[in-house]
């Protein structure tokens, strides 16, 4: 292992530290009231971000994964939700611009959309009832063809910056498909007839994210919507899984360097009356704050490790596994780390609009965002053992 972090990757970093600084200070509010950062993705989209991991070749900056991941753990030290949201972005065009299986005109049509237009696009896979316990599960989301292009009608979930973003990428079973794992990829624009959007993002963390709902009831995009279309999605979405949620790691990693600086603060500034030194000198603060720091420092080495394995050897069994334990690291490191963080800071960090409040709502998601804690472990063990995937036993009995 030999990775080095280039001083464009630093100069990177402190620019989005710079933006992160900014988003920092409205992020307790759109948390509060749950609303889009869309100042924020303003900001993001002036910066360059759009087109960050765009290759050179379709107009973008070309940044790699380790820049991509060192960019978003600096991001979301701001505003958590911000970073988690627009990486919908670059986790859903990246894997159709880098793909063999996609179609050259259909990736000169979206890297225009992108770099030339300036287009944010979202992404949708998830449905209700799916559960991330269990990889590779059946669409309900049906795409009919019609004269001119399909008719997409079901329920999808969980979609990031629904209503800020200008397309959303649906991916959905074609009528057309004779096998059990097909799918099409096709971008609706918010206008599209037949698309409305259930508001129901009211949940613990990462609020302003605001992965509400789509609905969709015969919902009518042209052919030159699809972007993707194939009998078996399995190898194109086992091949960009680095985008596909791994690039996500590197955000919760960010809410752990905050929870932890945040925690340095309070507890340097922080001085008990009648004290004659702050609670930095109390002898269990000490304690956590070492155990946080390797906690920390272990999550983002294994974190950075696994994206320079993913830009050296692309999506080999060493490079998935690699991501799945550092999502499954990170899942755990921020989860302990921000619970240490509102531990120490006691009753004054429990109130809304407190920092490490927040923290500790945002982080708690980490085991729980795809792929789940237990789910990763299931894959390591895999591949530890040197089992075949396809000779272990599902983990539930299929239906």
């Amino acid at each position: 292992m030999d990775f080095q972090i280039t001083d464009e990757q630093r100069s990177l970093q402190r620019s989005c530290l710079t933006l992160a600084a900014d988003f920092a200070t409205r992020s307790a509010v759109h948390d509060r009231e749950a609303s889009h950062p869309i100042e924020n993705y303003q900001k993001l989209r002036e910066a360059g971000f759009l087109a960050l991991s765009v290759p050179r070749d379709f107009g973008g900056t070309g940044a790699d994964f380790l820049s991509h991941t060192l960019a978003y753990e600096a991001l979301a030290q701001g505003c958590p939700s911000t970073a988690l949201a627009f990486n919908m972005h670059d986790s859903i065009v990246m894997p159709l611009l880098q793909s063999p299986e996609v179609a050259p005109e259909s990736k000169r049509y979206l890297a225009d959309l992108v770099v030339r237009q300036g287009r944010l696009i979202g992404g949708n896979f998830s449905e209700p009832g799916t559960t991330s316990l269990i990889g590779e599960r059946g669409l309900t989301a049906r795409a009919q063809r019609v004269e001119g292009g399909w008719c997409l009608s079901g329920r999808k979930m969980f979609a990031s910056m629904l209503e800020a973003a200008d397309y959303v990428l649906v991916l959905a079973y074609p009528d057309t498909a004779t096998g059990a794992f097909a799918g099409m990829l096709a971008l609706v624009p918010p206008d599209a007839p037949g698309r409305s959007v259930n508001a129901n993002w009211d949940v613990l963390g990462m609020r302003a994210t605001r992965s509400d709902a789509l609905i969709l009831d015969a919902c009518f995009v042209p052919d030159s919507a699809v972007m993707f279309c194939t009998d078996d999605m399995r190898s194109f979405r086992q091949a960009y899984l680095n985008w596909f949620w791994g690039s996500y790691t590197a955000v919760y990693l960010g809410v752990a360097v905050a929870a932890y600086q945040e925690l340095i603060r309070v507890m340097q500034a922080r001085q008990p009356p009648g004290a004659a030194q702050p609670l930095a000198y109390h002898p269990d603060v000490r304690r956590q704050v070492a155990l946080a720091s390797v906690d920390l420092e272990a999550a983002r080495l294994i974190t950075y490790r696994s994206a320079w394995l993913s830009d050296t050897q692309g999506p080999t069994p060493e490079t998935t596994t690699a991501l799945y334990r550092a999502k499954y690291v990170v899942g755990e490191a921020v989860s302990r780390i921000t619970r240490t963080a509102l531990t120490l800071g006691g009753a004054h960090g429990i109130f809304k609009g407190s920092r490490l409040e927040q923290l500790f709502r945002d982080g708690a998601l980490g085991p729980i965002q795809p792929p789940a804690a237990d789910f990763c472990l299931w894959n390591i063990g895999v591949f530890e053992l040197g089992l075949d995937p396809t000779e272990v036993l599902p983990p539930l009995k299929p239906g």
